[in-house]
């Protein structure tokens, strides 16, 4: 069998992370080089011309112009952080550079802080993957051919309804775009209220091309793309004929096989309801920068100095 060159990349080593990250300064050096890629620019009068005061570890760049003063990580993801730097560089490390992820508590033992910590690192990190792909991913749209499917997080909670009106159960979009050589690009995973043709037609606005060639399982709400000018394409399944054993939708059963393979080892017990859409977020995330695994780290250290400030209490309301 031919190497896949994709899944047996090299990607960024611990050994070459701790070279470039492995020191307060050195995560300092990376931090401002990431907010402030041409050099430092006052955020009141735009001015270029500053200076840098220290108060203890603190740094701090005072504009010379207005006077104002900016910490390093002063209106990013890092405000306030009482932690080293090094700490939050070792946690996007490990969430970027495995496979499936980690959970809160094996993110704890690994970078060395209480649970409660590692749950908000995790989650700020996973806000940060949110506003990677608000900014770079909400205007690119699926085109080719793209496999969908109707899919849900969760399972039936005990004296609770069962099947699809369980309780317990988040509805999401599964949509994978495949190329010319029926290669997997792109996947995108969407929490949706319910699986009505209004929905669908509201998702395949954001989400599709309309040179897209959408292949379904010929549920009824999926014919709501074709009100936007795509083509579809239904593959009727039914009792005496599964999707798992249809090439057409080999991909998206592929996918959303690691996907939930990759939640139920990691994550034991987690809301879906109020949680669900960041973890979609992250499994989404990863997968569509599988082919440069060393640049995803600097990519969302970027992100991180985009990211506005969020308190525990944001963090927990779970705001989608």
């Amino acid at each position: 069998m031919k190497m896949n060159r994709i899944q047996f990349q090299a990607g960024l080593s611990l050994n070459e992370f701790l070279s470039k990250f492995g020191t307060e300064e050195q995560c300092q050096s990376a931090l401002e080089k990431a907010r402030w890629p041409n050099g430092f620019v006052c955020p009141i009068c735009h001015s270029e011309s500053y200076c840098k005061v220290k108060h203890g570890r603190v740094k701090i760049f005072q504009c010379n112009c207005c006077h104002k003063q900016v910490t390093l990580t002063g209106g990013t993801i890092f405000h306030s952080t009482k932690l080293p730097l090094t700490i939050w560089f070792q946690a996007l490390f490990f969430l970027t550079q495995t496979k499936t992820s980690l959970s809160t508590l094996e993110l704890m033992r690994r970078i060395g802080v209480c649970y409660r910590t590692a749950w908000r690192l995790k989650h700020k990190l996973m806000l940060m993957l949110m506003q990677v792909m608000h900014e770079r991913e909400s205007t690119t749209k699926l085109a080719d051919r793209v496999e969908i499917d109707d899919a849900y997080l969760g399972g039936e909670r005990t004296g609770g309804k069962v099947g699809r009106g369980s309780e317990n159960k988040i509805p999401f979009i599964a949509a994978i775009e495949t190329n010319s050589q029926g290669h997997p690009k792109r996947a995108v995973f969407t929490p949706v209220k319910t699986f009505s043709r209004a929905e669908i037609k509201v998702w395949a606005q954001q989400f599709l091309n309309v040179s897209a060639t959408v292949v379904s399982d010929g549920l009824a709400c999926f014919r709501a793309v074709e009100t936007v000018g795509c083509r579809h394409r239904p593959e009727i399944v039914g009792s005496q004929r599964k999707s798992t054993q249809m090439g057409c939708f080999h991909w998206v059963n592929t996918i959303l096989g690691n996907l939930k393979t990759s939640i139920d080892g990691n994550y034991h017990g987690f809301k879906f309801g109020k949680y669900a859409h960041r973890y979609l977020s992250e499994v989404q995330y990863r997968f569509n920068r599988r082919f440069d695994l060393a640049s995803i780290l600097p990519r969302l250290l970027f992100a991180g100095c985009q990211t506005s400030p969020r308190s525990e209490r944001w963090l927990r309301l779970a705001d989608d």
